[in-house]
């Protein structure tokens, strides 16, 4: 999450200082990959950083962290409150060091509950948040996510977090301290369709949204592949029946308004399952886009860097990494009109700016040499 979060400020035109140990971080060797420590997903990771290596069991090293932390609008950590205590990373002393400082402490639970001190991974979030109880209400088996989504809507967390309170404190605020804990944040994503009438004191009903919960939601199998065929509004559905040669159905009271729709989506999902193998992935997309039915193939990850939107937008472009290579170089996806998005920094190697950015903090040529190339 904080790797992410900080890509996300790195991106939009923020100095990113990456610290870590003189091995690297860990998901840098994630494989395959041409060099070490310079794995493919941490190529779009860490771009626009820059890497500064430091043993922080070393005092100097420590020291080296805190004349950093004085120059600094913001420090992003994802320690636990223990081993940020040892380091020194606690506000009680870096808001001594530089009382402007946004401090972002990235935690598993917040401090404040009996969690504070657990570990924290992504899927303890996806168990402990309801999802997997969801997946297990929809599938018979409690599951994961394929991909690390606690992790990164944490990171967009931490991102708008420090843009906060930096903001705040451009108005005439102070510095101060910032918690994001992912368990928090992950409850708090959930709950903004699946509250419901649970949100009510007492509960109207149980928690859940009916329709992300049918067990009938899901690609559709085609003549020749699959597709998401989502018929939404009114008309969406109206136009899917004159499509399938149905009409009457919408002529049901059960399936004119969305409310009633809702409450009987498993028999429409079923409909929509028996019918999209009468026709090709590519005809599906070419009605329902003709009449403005939301509609997408289902497509491989091996099938995004051809995508004809994704080419148009030129969001994963070809780049030329100074020790990597070629590399598929993922654009922002977000658009500002007045500061456009471009890639300023490839990801570096481990250490690769430690001596320059230390020559930034004042530090001397020998404090440099001797941090910069440790025994």
């Amino acid at each position: 999450m904080g790797p992410y979060g900080t890509r996300i400020l790195a991106d939009m035109g923020a100095d990113v200082v990456k610290i870590e140990p003189p091995e690297g971080d860990t998901f840098r060797n994630y494989g395959p990959l041409r060099h070490e420590q310079m794995g493919g997903s941490a190529l779009n990771l860490h771009r626009n950083k820059r890497s500064v290596t430091l043993d922080l069991k070393a005092p100097e090293a420590r020291q080296a962290l805190r004349r950093l932390i004085a120059t600094a609008d913001a420090l992003v950590h994802n320690l636990r409150p223990q081993a940020a205590a040892r380091l020194g990373l606690d506000w009680d002393r870096v808001s001594r060091l530089n009382p402007r400082l946004v401090l972002c402490a990235a935690r598993g639970f917040s401090q404040a509950g009996p969690y504070g001190g657990k570990a924290a991974y992504d899927d303890l979030m996806q168990a402990g948040s309801g999802f997997s109880a969801l997946t297990r209400q929809v599938t018979g088996e409690a599951g994961y996510a394929p991909t690390a989504w606690c992790d990164k809507v944490a990171g967009q967390a931490i991102a708008n977090a420090v843009l906060g309170a930096l903001l705040h404190r451009e108005r005439g605020g102070a510095g101060q301290e910032v918690e994001v804990p992912m368990f928090e944040v992950a409850i708090d994503f959930m709950l903004v369709e699946h509250f419901g009438a649970a949100a009510f004191e007492p509960p109207l009903g149980p928690a859940g949204f009916k329709r992300q919960l049918s067990k009938q939601r899901k690609p559709y199998r085609t003549r020749d592949g699959w597709a998401c065929i989502l018929p939404y509004s009114d008309q969406n559905w109206r136009d899917f029946f004159a499509f399938i040669g149905r009409t009457e159905i919408g002529e049901d009271q059960r399936y004119q308004k969305l409310t009633d729709r809702v409450t009987h989506i498993d028999s429409l999902y079923r409909l929509v399952a028996e019918h999209a193998p009468r026709h090709s992935t590519r005809e599906w997309v070419e009605f329902c886009d003709r009449v403005s039915i939301p509609c997408m193939p289902v497509l491989r990850m091996e099938e995004l860097q051809n995508d004809p939107h994704v080419l148009a937008t030129s969001f994963m472009p070809v780049a030329q990494h100074p020790s990597e290579g070629a590399y598929r170089a993922v654009r922002s996806p977000l658009r500002f009109s007045a500061t456009p998005y471009h890639l300023r920094r490839h990801a570096p190697r481990v250490g690769e700016h430690t001596a320059e950015v230390l020559r930034e903090a004042g530090l001397s040529e020998s404090e440099v040499a001797r941090l910069a190339n440790p025994r």
